[in-house]
């Protein structure tokens, strides 16, 4: 249903959605169902390797679910996205309720699968869907693991400012004077975008598809910049991965080795920094110049997660230029909200998620492990301590962006073998409370 809520639409669309049954066992296998985040869910597939590396184990046939909107899931085809009127089936509660439908469809049509336990598993949106899957419909998934799912970064659940001190924190450990050559950045790059022949400069120096032309072209560049360091940040995977982008391992170690020198010329400093991020941009060397458009792979639906980010999914985020490597930026709701109405013909309602989910009056839920890394910066908002004996924190010491999701590693560090064990155990552990309920 295009409409879950109301009975005044009833229109249908298609949902995507990926199986593979090879280690289920109908008898007593279990589900592990993937709720699909803001992207094409063939790429997270591919990407959450560890549902496939504990699939024998579990005899668990593994579901990927597309969230609407993203992908080939368009509820209105080519015209979803044309107004606010065709967007307004865009929330996570739509999508929700899909994956409810989702699994009693497949419950009812895959023999065997009548009485299989489901659990929700998903990272960064989709592990914040996972927990909140197993919050609403307690009855449809028996467990949920969330990783890296930033469920309080809302309101005023957390301080707007942790976000960005993490990044500059994993800059700091990864080479001296590196978050402070980047902090210097700013103002040298300030200096020499105010003339045009410095604007050139910089177009040239950093090879960019499209020179800069203006104050408000080289403010794009900053923030640009900043995006990336924020990128690098959750990709900071011990060995080399292209979930973003094609990167070496621990990739924040090498673009640090070019940000030595705070104190250097303006426009030794920019050249730096061109070198640091052709590092994210253009480790295969393949690219011609750089795009300050996109930040990430184009697997991500970046359109849709604009509207999210300015519907329900607002979550404040701030820099002081103290505790930080960033500029100075207030979190400004009022600006936030214009530019949204601007954007989109809509305004956000930030304090509509906790209402809706909770914020962190959560203790009457069960059965959900969070997961995070304390490299990512999604670390912030997310529960970081056991609020229950089944409201369980994994905390992932070495790990970035749901590291733990991701395949099995000759390079993994301890920290995340340790966290796959447990959310294993407790798996196992639901399953079999679950038979033993039947």
């Amino acid at each position: 249903m295009v409409d879950h809520f109301g009975f005044d639409v009833n229109l249908t669309f298609k949902q995507r959605y990926l199986i593979a049954d090879q280690y289920w066992k109908n008898d007593n296998g279990a589900v592990l169902f993937y709720t699909g985040n803001e992207g094409d869910i063939t790429w997270f597939c591919k990407n959450t390797g560890f549902m496939w590396d504990v699939a024998e184990e579990l005899k668990a046939m593994l579901v990927f679910a597309e969230h609407r909107y993203y992908g080939e899931s368009l509820p209105f085809g080519n015209l979803s996205f044309s107004d606010s009127k065709h967007l307004n089936y865009l929330t996570s509660e739509q999508a929700l309720a899909d994956f409810a439908v989702l699994i009693e469809y497949l419950k009812k049509t895959i023999p065997g699968a009548k009485n299989s336990p489901v659990i929700a598993i998903g990272g960064s949106y989709g592990g914040m869907l996972a927990a909140w899957f197993r919050m609403k419909y307690p009855h449809i998934v028996i467990g949920a693991l969330a990783a890296s799912a930033p469920i309080w970064q809302f309101t005023d659940l957390v301080s707007c400012g942790k976000f960005f001190e993490i990044v500059t924190n994993d800059f700091k450990k990864s080479g001296s004077e590196c978050s402070e050559t980047i902090q210097s950045s700013w103002k040298a790059i300030d200096r020499l975008t105010s003339t045009g022949e410095g604007l050139q400069w910089i177009s040239e120096v950093f090879h960019l598809c499209n020179p800069l032309r203006s104050q408000t072209d080289a403010i794009m560049l900053k923030s640009w910049l900043a995006e990336t360091w924020v990128n690098l940040a959750m990709v900071d995977y011990p060995y080399s991965s292209d979930f973003l982008m094609p990167l070496p391992a621990w990739p924040i170690k090498e673009v640090c080795k070019y940000l030595k020198d705070p104190s250097a010329s303006d426009k030794i400093l920019v050249q730096n920094i061109f070198q640091a991020v052709n590092i994210y941009y253009n480790y295969s060397g393949e690219a011609s110049c750089l795009n300050t458009s996109q930040t990430a792979t184009s697997n991500l639906g970046i359109q849709g997660w604009n509207y999210q980010a300015c519907t329900e999914m607002v979550m404040p985020i701030c820099t002081t230029g103290i505790s930080d490597m960033f500029e100075p930026q207030a979190w400004d709701f009022a600006a936030y909200s214009d530019q949204c109405f601007q954007e989109w013909g809509v305004r956000p309602r930030p304090s509509w998620i906790p209402t809706v989910f909770g914020g962190k009056n959560i203790s009457s839920h069960s059965n959900i492990i969070f997961s995070n890394g304390a490299l990512d910066p999604w670390y912030a908002g997310g529960v970081n301590e056991n609020i229950t004996d089944t409201l369980v924190s994994i905390v992932i010491p070495d790990g970035a962006h749901h590291l733990d999701l991701r395949a099995r590693n000759a390079d993994d560090p301890e920290s995340v073998l340790l966290a796959r064990t447990m959310e294993v155990d407790y798996m196992k552990k639901w399953i079999t409370q679950f038979q033993g309920h039947r």
